[in-house]
């Protein structure tokens, strides 16, 4: 894949506009200056990591919002602020964001861990070395919760693949139906969760 390179697109550094149109001179008096200088407009190249700086700011206001408004919606369900982002090596343009985890007991069984993120762009979820497959950045957002587990070798947390066979508890571009979703994982009861059903 070629290297993406990266422009400023807000504005600050574009050349000066001149006094006067090219056009309107001519009409004025029948002549055109051409001791005037014709600079393209310059756009300031931004480096990989300015755009993965830039993206992980707007990531985690993202992430931060994101966990106000689970927490916001009942008392009795919580969770904790867990909030991380990461950017993609080779296009730091794109990221995605962990906001929350908690234990549940999913459809009756034992209970599992889980973790919820979002993502600026739609994927498949892949394997160890290649967790996001076939990337599609057209889509604005994915929203999607993994079965985690303790990895036995480094202590860290792996997607736990036993979990539906791919560890994938949801995933979905709506951002109600995700609500709804993680807020199903959190409630403790049946009520609460009859409640959930009926948003």
């Amino acid at each position: 894949m070629a290297k993406l390179r990266y422009y400023d697109a807000s504005g600050g550094t574009q050349a000066p506009t001149p006094k006067t149109a090219g056009h309107t001179e001519f009409l004025r008096t029948g002549r055109i200056d051409r001791r005037r200088p014709w600079l393209p407009e310059q756009r300031r190249y931004m480096t990989h990591e300015e755009v993965a700086e830039k993206t992980g700011r707007k990531l985690q206001a993202a992430g931060e919002t994101t966990h106000k408004r689970i927490n916001g919606f009942h008392a009795s369900i919580q969770f904790p602020k867990l909030i991380f982002h990461r950017t993609l090596a080779d296009s730091p343009h794109l990221g995605y964001c962990h906001v929350t985890a908690a234990r549940t007991n999913l459809n009756h069984s034992r209970e599992i861990a889980w973790a919820f993120y979002f993502a600026n762009f739609f994927s498949d979820l892949g394997d160890e070395t290649h967790f996001f497959e076939r990337i599609q950045p057209s889509y604005s957002r994915m929203y999607f919760a993994v079965a985690i587990e303790p990895n036995a070798e480094g202590g860290q947390m792996a997607i736990n693949r036993n979990v539906r066979g791919n560890g994938l508890i949801f995933r979905t571009q709506d951002p109600k139906v995700a609500l709804k979703n993680v807020l199903m994982l959190g409630a403790r009861d049946e009520a609460l969760r009859r409640i959930i059903r009926r948003l």
